[in-house]
């Protein structure tokens, strides 16, 4: 967001700021006269509904909450049931599996479930409800987790009415509030249902999040008697199992516990499998797995068809990654010579879909192959319910990947460069762009970048040009003036300007390489004359960048973005003298081209020095009206987007020259986070020194001292004081209120 800072009339600043576009749920309009911040409207577990996690919005996915079915071909799991029930029996407060990938862990657990829901633990004669949810990496922002974790509670039956809706209704807002809050609520709510209840956290191996793991812990210190829960895992996750120990509220069982004995090895192959191995054979192939059920199946299916299965199982040796090698190998081997192919063409897919894995393979059947692949457990993995998407399971695709390269290293070239066409035909620039990269075309993963830069510059997506072009080598942009100076436009947006004016210093090259279309140069010379004046504004350069500013209206079609610039340039140059009035109608110009263009960032980042005009005029509810109103500007498709983190901190210092300092650090705390997303370290630091005033209008000196420290940890640059916009001399402040002359 470009901003312009009047803490005197002859003074001003200009903060550009990175917008991501990453919509949170909702947005409603706020009374900051009273300072009350509406409550969203709840919203009905049972349907399709919107998941908030602070900084985009998404449909919950409801394949997250059911337990995954038991295949037909199961080997019960008696012995390990019955220690799980005596778990429950003995009133333990946490059950964990924990074992690397491959021991049947989830179907375990699946098993446990649905006995529990047939019968009545022994003993006690409880009946047992289940919720179940399987995480993934996006679970780590801990709103997200915790909606998840509510929608799942919620799928059982016999509720009043549903649990957590208040909860919810926070998490959606742009309240902020402690995590003990939100879960003391929910563990309240609990207490007074009827039913016990069974809680599994499928694969928390994905959670690396200290948020969520202090969520869980607080619940398993203050657990209800109705609830248990259970954690699958491949790796112990941060949680007190040594205290849980101690006080017998733990069941776990790991790897040694949940490979299959000698007994479970042979209803498998000879029961399920139909192989009718003898007993030796059986032990021995147990004993070189070591129980390792992911393993044992791979040997059932490599040794179907074969005549001498006892020297094959001989043959098996070494720990379970050679083991699995060899595995993967003779399983290939055995497959059809099409599947072999189908397989190693498309192991170099992240997701896999029908007429992709044919656009690899040159075949017309990828989706009935997938389907196929689906139903021999071959290792691929569902992502809808449509079965139209799927993705290797990860060791699997790996192992594939290590098969292509070794097999036909000169084929996978060829495979990214299909992908790459397939998915820039589909509109994913992104996998487009990683297919590119992934086999060393630096050309074409510049011209991919290029394609997807200008619209995301428009949509005010920075992210995506400032991250994939730092994946190419240094002289990539060299080759594609369009594309450097669409990277330098981010670059200034999000206020790195030292780079931006390095690039700068030299754009003649620029426009020789586009000498033969005439239209074409002249717009570029719009853009780099706008450029130039962007940073003579960040340089406080007026009189260079209002000639520079002209230079490229002249050039560019009405209602060009960079237009927009162009006005908060001489809508700055006028504060900086003391002229507010041009100054306003300046950004209201910029407000207006930022309309017409679509450009989000543009829009409120001229609302935003508009209001702040205003609010240097004194004319503070003015100021708040036109805050209030550009939240509105900050949605798209209803949604809130992370480009509001300015005007949450714009705002803020309004509410702390109003006294309201709950509120004001409310939305402080919110703007830091959006413009984390973001990657704006400049407004971050302006939100967390303006959080360390309130902190210490509040008489919360250690609070105070994390957020000027958080301040430079988001940008160590040096700022002048009219850089910071209302969060000057935090620090000295501090020392003031320390007594520290």
């Amino acid at each position: 967001m470009v901003s312009v800072d009047l803490t005197s009339f002859h003074h001003h600043d200009l903060f550009l700021r990175l917008n991501r576009s990453y919509p949170s749920l909702h947005k409603a309009s706020h009374d900051y006269g009273s300072g009350r911040v509406p409550s969203i409207p709840s919203f009905a577990l049972k349907s399709n509904v919107f998941i908030y996690n602070g900084h985009m919005p998404e449909i919950l996915l409801r394949t997250k909450l059911y337990v995954p079915p038991l295949r037909p071909n199961l080997v019960s799991r008696p012995r390990l049931i019955e220690r799980l029930d005596q778990g429950l029996q003995l009133g333990a407060k946490l059950t964990l599996i924990s074992a690397p990938a491959g021991f049947g862990k989830t179907t375990l657990a699946s098993e446990w479930v649905g006995s529990l829901r047939l019968h009545a633990v022994k003993e006690s004669q409880t009946k047992y409800q289940a919720s179940w949810l399987s995480l993934d990496e996006n679970d780590n922002d801990l709103a997200r987790f915790l909606t998840y974790f509510i929608a799942a509670l919620n799928q059982n039956e016999g509720f009043e009415s549903p649990l957590g809706e208040g909860v919810l209704s926070v998490l959606q807002s742009s309240q902020s509030a402690p995590t003990e809050a939100f879960l003391t609520s929910l563990i309240n709510e609990i207490t007074a249902i009827p039913n016990r209840m069974i809680f599994v956290l499928d694969d928390y191996h994905v959670i690396s999040s200290s948020e969520v793991d202090e969520a869980l812990i607080f619940l398993l210190e203050h657990l209800p008697q109705q609830l248990h829960l259970a954690v699958v895992t491949r790796k112990d996750p941060n949680l007190p199992f040594a205290r849980l120990r101690a006080r017998g509220q733990l069941t776990e069982l790991r790897a040694i516990d949940l490979r299959f004995s000698t007994s479970e090895a042979a209803k498998f192959f000879n029961e399920i499998m139909s192989l009718n191995l003898a007993e030796e054979d059986i032990t021995a192939l147990d004993s070189q797995t070591e129980g390792w059920i992911a393993g044992l199946q791979l040997a059932a299916i490599s040794m179907q068809g074969q005549k001498d299965t006892t020297r094959l199982i001989k043959s098996f040796t070494g720990s379970h990654r050679f083991v699995l090698d060899y595995l993967i190998e003779e399983v290939l081997n055995q497959q059809h010579v099409s599947v072999q192919t189908f397989l190693l063409q498309t192991a170099i897919l992240r997701r896999l879909t029908g007429s992709l894995c044919d656009a690899l393979t040159g075949e017309d059947n990828g989706q009935e192959t997938l389907e196929r692949l689906e139903h021999a457990n071959l290792f691929i993995i569902p992502l809808d319910e449509e079965r139209r998407w799927y993705r290797y399971h990860h060791l699997f695709a790996e192992l594939l990947q290590q098969r292509l390269k070794h097999t036909y290293p000169n084929l996978i070239r060829d495979l990214h460069s299909k992908a790459a066409g397939w998915h820039e035909t589909n509109g994913d620039f992104h996998e487009a762009i990683h297919h590119a990269i992934a086999m060393d075309d630096t050309k074409t993963a510049t011209r991919l970048i290029e394609k997807g830069a200008l619209e995301a510059l428009e949509r005010s997506d920075l992210r995506f040009i400032l991250n994939w072009v730092d994946r190419l080598p240094d002289t990539a942009l060299e080759s594609s003036p369009w594309l450097f100076l669409y990277h330098t436009w981010a670059l200034l947006i999000s206020g790195q300007v030292d780079v931006a004016a390095s690039r700068l210093e030299n754009t003649e090259w620029i426009l020789e390489l586009n000498s033969a279309d005439e239209s074409r140069k002249q717009e570029m010379f719009g853009y780099i004359a706008g450029s130039k004046a962007l940073l003579c504004l960040w340089q406080r350069d007026y009189e260079n960048g209002i000639n520079l500013a002209n230079q490229a209206l002249e050039k560019l079609p009405e209602n060009h973005w960079v237009r927009g610039y162009c006005a908060i340039v001489l809508g700055g140059t006028f504060a900086g003298v003391g002229n507010l009035g041009e100054a306003i109608s300046a950004f209201v110009e910029s407000s207006s081209v930022g309309k017409a263009s679509g450009n989000k960032l543009l829009e409120v980042s001229s609302a935003c020095n508009h209001a702040y005009v205003l609010e240097l005029e004194g004319h503070l509810q003015q100021a708040i009206k036109i805050y209030q109103d550009a939240f509105l500007i900050a949605e798209r498709d209803g949604r809130e987007i992370p480009v509001a983190g300015y005007i949450y901190i714009d705002l803020a210092r309004l509410l702390y020259e109003l006294d309201e300092l709950g509120l004001a650090s409310q939305h402080l705390k919110k703007g830091n986070k959006l413009c984390r997303q973001l990657m704006d370290g400049r407004a971050e630091k302006i939100g967390h020194l303006l959080l360390a005033r309130v902190q210490l209008a509040q008489g919360d000196v250690v609070n105070a001292l994390n957020s000027i420290k958080n301040a430079e940890k988001a940008y160590p640059g040096q700022e002048t004081s009219f850089d910071l916009r209302g969060g000057e001399y935090a620090q000295i402040r501090l020392w003031l209120k320390e007594k520290n002359l």
